[in-house]
């Protein structure tokens, strides 16, 4: 089982979610349509938020932002 969802919330209130039901978020991401990548620490925390969070997953493929690596002098 995937770790990442998307959902339609905004980041404050993912992680606000995630601190009430105790899982540890190892990353978020806004994206571009609005609304927030999550990425579980555990998959039993992702397992669990799914549940909680059922009414607010993006079902199919969602557009992200790129990825933008800064190429300093290094």
């Amino acid at each position: 089982m995937s770790r990442a969802m998307n959902l339609t919330l905004d980041e404050a209130e993912v992680v606000a979610l995630c601190e009430k039901f105790a899982v540890t978020i190892s990353v978020t991401e806004p994206l571009p349509t609005g609304g927030t990548h999550l990425v579980c620490v555990r998959e039993e925390g992702a397992e669990l938020m799914r549940v909680k969070f059922k009414n607010h997953l993006v079902a199919g493929p969602v557009r992200r932002f790129p990825f933008y690596r800064d190429r300093g002098p290094w």
